[in-house]
């Protein structure tokens, strides 16, 4: 998932600890399961946050009080905002999901400590090839950070939407069926993700940007920008995992920065906790599970999943039961 929208630091409202509002461990299970689930398979963990939370009715715009009867901000009264931004359950919840990615961060972190070593060692001129992962993860970094940095205020007014997440679950699920095609009529390499050219990791970098439309999925721009740039399927996913410890990592700690004490005073640590933790170990189930599944069967099968959801998505709001 790419997270845009970064709430202003907000005015403690008091410094009790109790939460100032309801977030149950069935809505802090549920939210750590799809986001570890979901995080790195092709299907777009925000489109499945964005439903989970309107399921869950954690869309609620009122205004929420501190626990001293005080209004708590999403962006605090400043020149640019004279009466501030108030805080509501949906920020909280959008806040609460970005933060629980921790959780998957740790999972990617375990499995390929390998390679974070390696370039520990770059950074520190003692491994040649960690160095040029690191220099490409950056490279491939840079876009959307410097676009969704840009964009999120209006991403976040006008996309983070049902609608929204249905055009672009089937505008990926093409693209995910012409880039296996394409990978199908053309060699890939086995060689790993450090022998990317800057060009290349570019070049991945430049689709990722496409995932700051909710619904996209940031996991399947990378792996199909690796594809494009000659990847196998396994080293694909290993470079875009990498790449996703890297933006997790940054919007994660951003959004705690700006968002999360506003957060923790809506839900409490002990649900964040619990779900950073269920979001670890079904991220490493996740990951463990795509990289073997793409190795023997490609991503079509993701794309017709997308399509599926796309449809039943759209047969509900035409009923109007969204």
């Amino acid at each position: 998932m790419l997270p845009v929208a970064a709430a202003e630091s907000p005015k403690p409202a008091s410094s009790a600890s109790a939460p100032a509002a309801e977030l149950s461990v069935a809505d802090a299970l549920v939210l750590g399961l799809v986001e570890g689930v979901t995080e790195f398979l092709p299907v777009s963990s925000t489109g499945h946050l964005i439903i989970a939370n309107h399921f869950l009715g954690l869309e609620a715009e009122e205004p929420l009080l501190g626990t001293d009867g005080r209004p708590l901000y999403y962006r605090a009264p400043s020149p640019q905002y004279p009466q501030g931004v108030p805080l509501t359950i949906k920020q909280a919840a959008d806040t609460y999901v970005v933060v629980i990615q921790f959780g998957a961060i740790a999972a990617v972190g375990i499995l390929y400590w390998t390679q974070l070593i390696a370039m520990l060692r770059g950074l520190l001129g003692r491994d040649p090839a960690g160095r040029r992962l690191l220099i490409n993860l950056l490279i491939a970094f840079l876009p959307a950070a410097g676009l969704g940095f840009w964009l999120h205020g209006w991403i976040d007014a006008h996309l983070f939407s049902i609608p929204a997440v249905i055009v672009a679950l089937v505008a990926g699920a093409g693209l995910m069926f012409f880039a296996e095609s394409w990978r199908r009529k053309h060699a890939n390499r086995a060689a790993p993700p450090a022998e990317l050219t800057p060009k290349q990791a570019a070049g991945i970098g430049a689709l990722q940007c496409l995932a700051l439309w909710p619904g996209t999925s940031r996991s399947m721009t990378t792996i199909v920008g690796g594809y494009f740039a000659g990847l196998d399927p396994r080293r694909a996913a290993e470079f875009s995992f990498l790449l996703g410890f890297v933006t997790l990592t940054a919007a994660t700690v951003y959004k705690s920065y700006k968002g999360g004490a506003a957060m923790i005073q809506v839900f409490g640590w002990s649900n964040v906790l619990l779900g950073a933790t269920v979001a670890a170990v079904t991220a490493a189930l996740s990951v463990r599970f795509l990289v073997g599944w793409l190795t023997r069967h490609g991503l079509a099968a993701f794309a017709w999943y997308r399509l599926v959801l796309a449809a039943a998505l759209a047969v509900l709001l035409a009923l109007d039961r969204l």
